[in-house]
């Protein structure tokens, strides 16, 4: 009755593939993020620049 048993391979046991499974909607290329980046950096000096100016800091 004990030779009845399903046995996993240790090595295989429990591992999921995820990528498999979902496909993002949104793909952004590195050029794209690294783009994104750098012009919410440049966004951000420009507002403290003008806010600086503007409270007379």
């Amino acid at each position: 009755m004990a030779q009845d048993k399903i046995h996993i391979p240790a090595s295989q046991g429990g591992l999921v593939r995820y990528f498999e499974e979902s496909k993002s909607l949104i793909e952004l290329k590195p050029e794209h993020a690294l783009f994104l980046v750098v012009l919410i950096i440049l966004l951000e000096i420009i507002l403290h620049w003008y806010g600086a100016g503007w409270l007379g800091i």
